[in-house]
């Protein structure tokens, strides 16, 4: 028989959530389980990363007075066994688009692991919120059973499917559970951009526009997104790299090979 999997389960909206409690529960009945996560909330810190934390013990596991990034830097080199795969989440509220995935913790624990070459997960449910605040809106854990489903069945086979030769981490994104399984469909990040800013006085307020509108039959996002997929009830699951790729390409080069022409030079 096989080692069972190890794996590390971080989060960003703190140890104490529901959401990373439902996810260790299911994913216990799948390998071993080390918790290393923010003992507070972290949302949006991004990859944001301490010099020195402090440490508590948890009944989970351990909990980081730190960030994300934090948790998965201290558990990969210090704290755990070394895993076969990151798991972060599951996150109230959802990660969409290409321009949360520098904002978001959830998934920057996963860019974090994928710097150690650690395949991971970045999980999240997308809660409609319908003009409340997501921290008014209370889940227990049977409200994340879709969530840990799919993470549970992507954490038992992918890996030995050869999915994280071609990705270094999969942001999974999940409708809340209601009912049925949802299905399962590969996404790439919306490219939607709605940040707006308002000057009130002394004051500059930044407005995320993008979600005022969710309605399936007014999303402008088009088929293929993570955002279509989670609005009308699919599971969305984008394969994503990390470190960011480039892109070479004859515009820039010409201009390197300019540059020495444009510098002054002392005279002789």
């Amino acid at each position: 028989m096989s080692d069972p999997l190890e794996i590390l389960l971080t989060n960003d909206d703190g140890i104490d959530s529901t959401g990373i409690r439902a996810l260790h529960d299911a994913l216990s009945e799948h390998g071993n389980v080390t918790v290393v996560a923010p003992a507070n909330d972290h949302s949006a810190c991004g990859r944001a990363l301490s010099h020195e934390v402090d440490v508590s013990d948890h009944e989970l596991g351990y909990a980081v007075h730190g960030t994300p990034a934090d948790c998965v830097v201290a558990g990969l080199a210090e704290l755990g066994p070394f895993p076969d795969i990151v798991v972060a989440g599951c996150n109230k509220g959802a990660n969409l688009g290409e321009y949360v995935l520098g904002r978001s913790g959830t998934i920057s624990a996963a860019v974090e692991a994928a710097f150690f070459d650690v395949p991971a997960i970045a999980t999240s449910m997308y809660v409609p919120a319908s003009g409340s605040s997501l921290s008014e809106i209370d889940l227990d854990v049977d409200d994340y059973a879709e969530a840990t489903r799919v993470t549970s069945y992507l954490v038992e086979h992918a890996l030995g499917a050869g999915v994280f030769d071609h990705a270094a981490y999969l942001n999974v994104n999940v409708p809340l559970a209601e009912g049925d399984p949802a299905p399962f469909e590969v996404t790439h990040p919306s490219k939607r951009y709605e940040m707006d800013a308002e000057r009130d006085g002394n004051r500059v307020h930044l407005k995320d526009r993008v979600w005022e509108r969710m309605d399936p039959e007014t999303l402008p996002d088009p088929k293929g997104t993570d955002r279509r997929a989670v609005v009308e009830g699919r599971i969305s699951v984008s394969p994503l790299i990390a470190p960011h790729s480039t892109n070479h390409h004859e515009a820039l080069t010409a201009l390197a090979e300019t540059y020495p022409d444009t510098i002054d030079r002392p005279s002789p």
